[in-house]
């Protein structure tokens, strides 16, 4: 009796990890769509699609990054982590954190978006008010070289690493 109680103390644990990682949108775009120069996006930031041949290298950035490359990072099973260019500092710090020492992730502000912090990763997105919400980290753990991306696992650096 004591073990089927811990069994379903432990089932209901996990289901309550899984079900706190509401509000993710989800999409259907297919990778290996190469394509040079600017390209509109119906998503901000986007989540998939056409992008260039060149990846961003995974890392902190404090300028904005291209889409373009990003997206290929994205296709490469990285997370894509955005924020508004006045987001509190202290909040900021908080991102930096949770991508520390990951090989598979990308911060950078944008200004094209309508959430003070995006969590992007290849056909997933959460929109977020705050740094300090759970939902950062489970995101990450669960799409970071994840089963969504097209070419998970590939590299995350060695390509392009320029800003706006």
């Amino acid at each position: 009796m004591k073990r089927l109680l811990l069994v379903a103390l432990f089932l209901v644990s996990c289901n309550r990890n899984t079900d706190t990682l509401t509000g993710v949108k989800t999409f259907e775009y297919k990778g290996g769509e190469h394509e040079a120069g600017r390209i509109d996006y119906t998503e901000s930031p986007p989540a998939g699609g056409k992008h260039n041949p060149g990846w961003q290298n995974c890392g902190v950035y404090t300028q904005e990054i291209y889409s373009e490359y990003a997206v290929h990072s994205l296709e490469h099973g990285a997370v894509w982590i955005t924020y508004k260019p006045d987001l509190n500092p202290a909040e900021v710090k908080t991102l930096q954190a949770a991508v520390e020492g990951r090989t598979h992730a990308l911060l950078s502000p944008r200004s094209e978006q309508s959430a003070p912090i995006v969590m992007t990763a290849w056909n997933a997105q959460l929109a977020l008010e705050k740094a300090d919400d759970p939902r950062v980290n489970l995101f990450i753990q669960k799409f970071e070289q994840g089963s969504t991306a097209p070419e998970s696992g590939a590299s995350c650096s060695g390509a392009y690493s320029e800003t706006k």
